[in-house]
């Protein structure tokens, strides 16, 4: 996976330090330095702790550093709130033996509003496989078919990447947002499918994976360019209903883009109220189980 799983803080504090320029943290920088970003000795001196330390942390030997010295290490390494959280969170204790994860179910109350929502809506799992989804959201894009994972289709499927209006930037987000999500359980069977998977056929998220960003799992706005709509504003909510997230889509009330998202919905009548289920399971079906990589297209 590109990334030493036994030394999660020092992977980290790596790619992080490997970002910040001797200039953001006002120190000379010079011709002849041969490293990117900061040096080590540099981080230990500006979050007063000994160059020693520092070194042991980044190696593994001391997986237990003190609070206060995390919080120095992120003022240094200039981590936002996130990043900052996700810093804290490396250090936890972890149990010896991992429980087994709980196969992801979608609610039958999930399926049900699926039906009767207005607007493109699907659910998806941790790591972005899609469970569950209504004809409009399929409508809206075909790649939020159950079965279909969104980072695999927006890294390597160029339907996907000709739909989104910044795909460079898309791609990154959703990068950082999916360390965000699967956390420190790179150990995870699907976690290592998907970025093994992705590290071998995409040089972008190679990129990203080795910086370590992480990025909280939200809502927010963004463009697409439906090939039958042309241009849309969507907004969008992420809303976690147990182990898995509701996205939904939506426009500005009053605008083009709600108007196309209402052609939408009458270009898929008359069965837009009936959900996408796939390999979705509700609770009185089983357990969801994602069947290895999503079909091509």
């Amino acid at each position: 996976m590109g990334e030493d799983r036994d030394n999660p803080l020092g992977e980290y504090l790596k790619a992080r330090r490997a970002l910040v320029s001797p200039a953001q943290v006002g120190l000379p920088g010079g011709p002849n330095r041969r490293v990117s970003g900061l040096r080590r000795e540099e981080v230990a001196l500006l979050a007063g702790i000994s160059a020693d330390y520092y070194l042991r942390l980044e190696r593994g030997r001391d997986a237990n550093p003190s609070a206060q010295v995390l919080e120095a290490l992120a003022r240094v390494l200039q981590l936002d709130d996130v990043e900052r959280d996700y810093l804290l969170g490396l250090t936890a204790p972890r149990p010896r033996t991992r429980p087994r994860r709980r196969p992801e179910r979608v609610p039958a109350r999930v399926h049900d509003l699926l039906a009767s929502i207005g607007v493109p809506a699907f659910v998806e799992g941790r790591t972005y496989d899609v469970l569950a989804s209504n004809t409009l959201a399929v409508a809206f894009s075909p790649r939020l078919q159950p079965g279909r994972n969104r980072l695999r289709d927006l890294l390597l499927d160029p339907e996907e990447q000709a739909f989104q209006s910044d795909w460079a930037a898309a791609a990154d987000a959703f990068i950082a947002t999916f360390r965000g999500s699967v956390g420190d359980s790179t150990d995870d069977a699907r976690v290592i499918e998907i970025v093994g998977e992705l590290s071998v056929a995409s040089e972008r998220f190679r990129a990203a994976w080795a910086r370590h960003d992480v990025r909280a799992l939200d809502g927010g706005a963004t463009t697409v360019h439906h090939p039958l709509l042309g241009d849309l504003q969507i907004l969008r909510d992420k809303l976690p209903i147990g182990d898995v997230i509701l996205v939904v889509y939506y426009a500005e009330e009053g605008s083009e883009s709600a108007e196309k998202l209402t052609l939408l919905s009458s270009l898929a009548a008359p069965s837009a109220a009936t959900p996408r289920a796939g390999t979705a399971s509700s609770d009185a079906g089983g357990a969801v189980t994602p069947a290895g990589s999503p079909a091509e297209g």
